[in-house]
């Protein structure tokens, strides 16, 4: 998978899964199309962070510093991101998918989530998940502290995309 291939070793993670009946080609699909600021939990949630929580697709996450790091079509999209998340406005940093493996700036930390699709059945068993690896002992401890308040959240709004995700896949 992408996702071992881009941060085989990580210090936090999270995954969710769910399962849709709907092939993965029309999972796919939404998975790029839906906008998730449809949903009030995912805008609410992203404008408490002081992100814009209008024009939520897994594409223009770009205007968040996300970059696509690796596609296999209709089976993984990864995306990542690099920066001091526990402080406002995370100190972003410009990554992309040449030298996100190569950061490894003291004092920060890196960040992969990825949707992944496999066949199941007569449908597709959907699951995102999150790793996070910290560059240092110290932010290690600082995105510590900031992951127990913001991790249910995060979690939340994982949920809710794959809520969304099968109500348009089967719809």
């Amino acid at each position: 998978m992408l996702i071992d291939e881009f941060l085989p070793e990580y210090d936090f993670n999270e995954v969710h899964d769910i399962g849709i009946c709907a092939n993965p080609e029309r999972v796919y699909s939404a998975v790029n199309e839906l906008d998730f600021s449809e949903s009030f939990i995912v805008r609410w949630l992203l404008r408490l962070r002081g992100m814009s929580g209008e024009n939520v697709t897994i594409r223009n996450l770009r205007s968040f510093k996300f970059e696509t790091l690796g596609e296999m079509v209709n089976r993984e999209l990864l995306i990542g991101l690099a920066g001091r998340f526990w402080i406002p406005w995370g100190d972003l940093q410009k990554i992309d998918a040449g030298n996100f493996r190569e950061f490894e700036k003291k004092g920060f930390a890196k960040a992969v989530w990825n949707f992944s699709l496999v066949p199941a059945g007569r449908g597709t068993k959907l699951t995102t998940e999150t790793r996070i690896k910290c560059l240092d002992d110290e932010s290690r401890a600082s995105f510590g502290r900031y992951w127990m308040f913001i991790r249910p959240f995060s979690g939340l709004i994982r949920m809710e995309m794959l809520r969304m995700i099968k109500r348009h896949s089967e719809g």
